[in-house]
């Protein structure tokens, strides 16, 4: 397991490395000069050439990038061409707005989409089964931005059961937590169904009925775990498709996350708080992949690492 981990790790630096490359590049595509928007539409070309120069923007793009690569190293992304603030107070505390989110989504998605599944599984052409499918297909197919506003119309405007927007106490995570986990939870419940169909069909569980075991043991115990590998692998993806989906969703809900704060910085020129963003939402996603292949060995112990 220790090999299996440096060999991980090691990986994840050729990864990082692409997306900061794609990242910077990209970005330095995209039309707009941020110095002219930092010195203003009616500033003379004196001016933003020596905000060009101060930025290190008047430099070869390679050179640019081998700067911003050793600074990305040590945590020192620049400072924010809007604020002028370093770019990483900028970005931690909406990064851990953001994990709060991601966690509270993925943990609702889980627990609602495998209990989903199970029952789907358990009740296979039954009324039961149709109606979860039903709502699974209404979940993979919304779209998140609709799905938050149909809840914040019912839930906030009409009842007032919680708060339409911002960060502001416990109830306010719950909104965008449900529209977050909705697809997900749809994903996963699905992804168990089938899985729970196909371990059903297994002669162990054949013997473990046979041996007139309880029926809530011989699905939770016996098959529920097996069918649990494909689902662990979903579950890992899509935590960082929340990730990437809590953009949207952080804007329907004013959640001052990462997510919300990477949007104001696009449209602000704002390149380093952009590039920052990228690659905390990167190594996010590249570490909770390692974190589910480790959890492979304590469903299935019989899973080994070369």
């Amino acid at each position: 397991m220790f090999s299996y981990l440096i060999k991980r790790i090691l990986m994840m630096i050729p990864a990082l490395l692409a997306i900061t490359m794609v990242s910077f590049f990209i970005l330095q595509v995209v039309p707009g000069d941020p110095a002219r928007a930092i010195a203003g539409i009616d500033s003379s070309e004196e001016h933003v050439e020596a905000i060009r120069h101060q930025l290190g923007l008047d430099k070869p793009i390679y050179v640019q990038y081998a700067i911003f690569l050793k600074n990305a190293v040590q945590l020192n992304f620049g400072q924010s061409i809007r604020s002028q603030d370093d770019v990483i107070k900028q970005v931690l505390p909406r990064y851990k707005n953001t994990l709060i989110l991601a966690l509270a989504s993925i943990l609702l998605s889980v627990a609602v989409g495998i209990l989903a599944g199970v029952i789907a599984s358990t009740k296979h052409n039954t009324v039961t089964d149709y109606a979860i499918t039903s709502l699974v297909l209404l979940g993979i197919s919304a779209p998140s931005f609709w799905i938050g506003l149909l809840f914040i119309l019912i839930l906030s405007v009409y009842t007032g059961l919680f708060p339409a927007g911002g960060m502001e106490g416990i109830r306010s995570i719950f909104l965008p937590a449900v529209t977050l986990a909705a697809p997900s939870a749809a994903i996963t419940a699905r992804m168990t169904r089938s899985s729970m169909l196909e371990v059903l069909r297994m002669d162990y569980i054949k013997t473990a009925r046979a041996k007139g075991q309880i029926e809530t043991k011989v699905i939770f115990k016996h098959a529920l775990r097996n069918a649990l590998m494909p689902t662990i692998t979903v579950v890992g993806i899509q935590f960082g498709y929340l990730l990437g989906g809590s953009v949207l969703v952080e804007t329907v809900f004013s959640w001052p996350g990462l997510g919300w704060l990477i949007v104001d910085a696009i449209f602000a020129k704002d390149y380093p708080v952009v590039q920052a963003g990228v690659i905390f939402f990167a190594f996010s996603f590249i570490l909770v992949n390692l974190v589910v292949d480790i959890l492979y060995t304590y469903i299935n112990p019989r899973v080994t690492y070369r």
